[in-house]
């Protein structure tokens, strides 16, 4: 099993190797580098694609500490440089895409080219806080298979939800929501019901941008991608139709087609 001490922490990743230009792939919450699994397959040919789990998710430590974005973001910096990568493709989902903007805006010697798919440069809608905080305690103390029904609607949209042909699908990743650490797992809910705002560093950012976001994403809707959009210079936007908050997997075709055609531009 692949893993790089990092910041404190062992850190589980992926590495297809090859010659082609690193792309560098973060998950979103509750997940894994089982996220982006159709898009490593549609670009390992071409690139060399790593893929990581954040701390406290996946097969990564579950450190005591480190779940603050600070931290979280240390961490990708140093899977970067440790491996030699630099400058890498850079794709984050949610929580990834958090990570990514703070990445790409404080060390841009690091960042080809950033990709954002389903994410939030703002802090947590106060809203919001008080469900996902009741939600984390049970999922902490009595387990996350007593609150996967009340989180799919949260991560997954209406259409992969009603799709009867993809019940499979919906069974293999909620059980693995439920396979999470629970210990884990509410600290890394914490560190993202608590993130600061990023918004005003969006403008120095300068790699090329590709912002992609679900037309049935109710996690960080598409009004937050467009707010990103209008802060980082000559990004593009994109509308993902059909699709949640989990869109690589949700939509994978669509994202790959999309990531494809960013990843070779100019």
């Amino acid at each position: 099993m692949p893993t790089l001490e990092l910041n404190g922490a062992r850190i589980y990743y992926e590495d297809s190797g090859g010659p082609g230009a690193p792309v560098v792939f973060a998950h979103g919450l509750l997940w894994s580098c089982r996220l982006f699994d159709a898009q490593v397959k549609a670009l390992r040919n071409r690139f060399r694609c790593v893929a990581f789990d954040f701390r406290g998710q996946g097969q990564s430590e579950v450190t005591d500490s480190g779940y603050d974005f600070e931290t979280l973001t240390g961490d990708a910096i140093a899977l970067i440089e440790k491996l030699g990568l630099a400058p890498v493709h850079f794709v984050g989902l949610s929580m990834g895409g958090m990570i990514g903007m703070r990445l790409a805006a404080r060390r841009s010697d690091l960042v080809r080219s950033l990709a954002l798919l389903e994410t939030s440069a703002d802090p947590e809608p106060s809203e919001n806080v008080p469900r996902y905080r009741r939600l984390n305690l049970v999922a902490r103390w009595l387990g996350l298979s007593l609150v996967a029904d009340q989180v799919m609607p949260i991560m997954f949209g209406r259409k992969f939800l009603e799709d009867a042909s993809r019940a499979a699908e919906r069974q293999l990743w909620r059980s693995r929501m439920v396979a999470n650490d629970r210990k884990g797992i509410a600290r890394a809910v914490n560190g993202v019901i608590t993130r600061g705002a990023v918004i005003d560093e969006l403008a120095r950012i300068r790699a090329p941008t590709l912002i992609m976001v679900g037309d049935q994403d109710v996690a960080t809707v598409p009004a937050k991608a467009q707010r990103i959009h209008e802060r980082i210079p000559g990004s593009k936007l994109v509308s993902i139709p059909g699709a949640g908050h989990t869109s690589a997997v949700e939509e994978p075709a669509f994202v790959n087609a999309q990531l494809s055609a960013f990843l070779v531009s100019p």
